[in-house]
């Protein structure tokens, strides 16, 4: 009974703490609910550009001017097409005591007031099909051929643009982010060397300007270390408004993998000539202006208008009218209608078309011209900071070296308190120069990515 007893009081006890540990989790869940904080992502530059595509105005404008302009391309293409309407008309006009002498009014009926009119009440319901022939509308079609390929153009462009926004954004907020981190560091050895050169002083091994050097260091790493926590909010914010709706959503940058190699001069300029966005929409504005002076031309030549009309237009509202006369009918006309005299206006507008025309065609030839130069400068500045990397990674390691003998010849007493405070300079100048000339690589890089289509 007593064992019984026992089991029973554990098995409680078990229970117990099983409830309490559920009502523990069931509590941590609901505060981790109810504060809301939503998870931080990590952020690779691809997905960076992908949220930006998304959320910046410039591009949605590129974006909603190319389907305009490929609305219009259709609008152009379907005025080619003939035009129907059901026109429908009840007219009455005031009789003028005259009997009717018309064929299908009512006998004895009176003549309308009005000669133009054909009966007192006259009541039509006709499909009336219209179809204008003209080069004018070839000339509009090829113009909207035109816009539309420039609206293409000009939506890669600033998306190119986007891309490169968003990459010195992405590679700033990175470098800024290892300089804060250099700036804490930077910091912990002033701590250091301050609590060094204190201590020396209590031994009798230093003067008390050692001291005074090391807190000078000290505040002066400081200062530089809220400078960098500032730099690197701004550049984060900066990053955020671009691709999130809300800036202060929380995320962090995916860690830095090694640079990608400089690609082959040859390839990077075959693809840069076969995918360039601006020589594409300079040729398109080249062929827009052709099409333009082909419609103004085209005003100088005969246009030809065809109406096809079916249904009624009586006296009564029916198929048949008085006397067994059928009132359904059709008709057809054709108009041509050829341009003699305008004041000359017609010739005033393909001079002006020519001349348009003859400005883009200047502009396309500074268009290809710029596109070598940009290829040109752009590989040279990725070639040198590319050399310039393995450089600034010796001076690193040398300057890290100079810092830690510098620093035992100074416990040692061999070396001045201002050596030392040289030596820390000199290490942080030069990681926060590794760091800028990477990123100046990556730069150069993603601009030669961009400019051949790659990114």
């Amino acid at each position: 009974m007593t064992m019984f007893r026992g089991a029973v009081r554990r098995g409680g006890i078990v229970c117990l703490c099983l409830v309490l540990r559920g009502v523990s989790a069931w509590a941590q869940a609901g505060t981790a609910v109810v504060s809301g904080v939503p998870p931080t992502q990590t952020l690779t530059l691809d997905e960076a550009i992908s949220l930006a595509t998304m959320n910046e105005p410039n591009f949605a404008a590129a974006q909603a001017d190319t389907l305009a302009t490929k609305l219009d391309r259709t609008k152009a293409r379907v005025a080619m097409l003939p035009t129907a309407t059901y026109h429908n008309q009840a007219l009455y006009t005031e009789p003028n005591g005259a009997a009717a002498s018309r064929i299908g009014q009512t006998a004895n009926a009176p003549s309308p007031a009005f000669i133009a009119n054909n009966a007192v009440r006259e009541y039509a319901s006709q499909g009336v099909f219209n179809e204008t022939a003209g080069f004018g509308k070839v000339g509009a079609i090829k113009l909207a051929d035109a816009n539309a390929l420039r609206a293409d153009a000009e939506l890669e462009i600033a998306r190119r643009g986007l891309v490169s926004t968003v990459v010195a954004l992405y590679y700033g907020s990175g470098a800024s982010a290892e300089k804060l981190t250099i700036a804490e560091r930077a910091l912990s050895e002033a701590d250091r060397f301050l609590n060094i050169t204190q201590k020396r002083e209590s031994a009798g091994e230093s003067a008390h300007a050692d001291v005074l050097k090391a807190q000078l260091q000290q505040q002066q790493r400081q200062r530089e270390l809220g400078d960098a926590q500032l730099t690197a909010d701004k550049a984060r914010l900066e990053l955020a408004v671009l691709i999130y709706p809300d800036p202060n959503t929380p995320f962090t940058l995916a860690p830095a993998t090694a640079p990608t190699p400089l690609p082959n001069r040859a390839g990077v300029e075959m693809l840069a000539r076969q995918n360039n966005p601006e020589i594409r929409s300079a040729v398109a504005a080249l062929q827009a202006s052709k099409a333009e002076t082909y419609s103004a031309k085209a005003a100088l030549l005969p246009d030809l208008g065809l109406n096809f009309t079916y249904g009624i237009d009586a006296t009564n509202f029916g198929a048949n009218g008085p006397d067994g006369i059928h009132n359904l009918g059709y008709s057809m006309s054709a108009q041509l209608d050829i341009p003699v005299w305008d004041w000359l206006t017609t010739e005033r507008n393909i001079k002006q078309s020519r001349l348009r025309e003859n400005a883009t065609k200047v502009a396309l030839s500074a268009t290809q011209k710029r596109l070598i130069a940009d290829l040109a400068e752009l590989y040279a500045e990725a070639e040198v900071a590319n050399k310039q990397m393995a450089s600034y990674d010796a001076s690193l390691v040398a300057a890290r070296e100079s810092l830690h003998l510098t620093t035992l010849r100074y416990v040692d007493g061999e070396s001045s308190v201002l050596e030392v405070v040289d030596a820390q300079t000199t290490l942080i100048s030069a990681e926060n120069a590794q760091i800028e000339s990477r990123v100046r690589y990556q730069l150069a890089l993603a601009n030669l990515q961009t400019l051949t289509g790659k990114l």
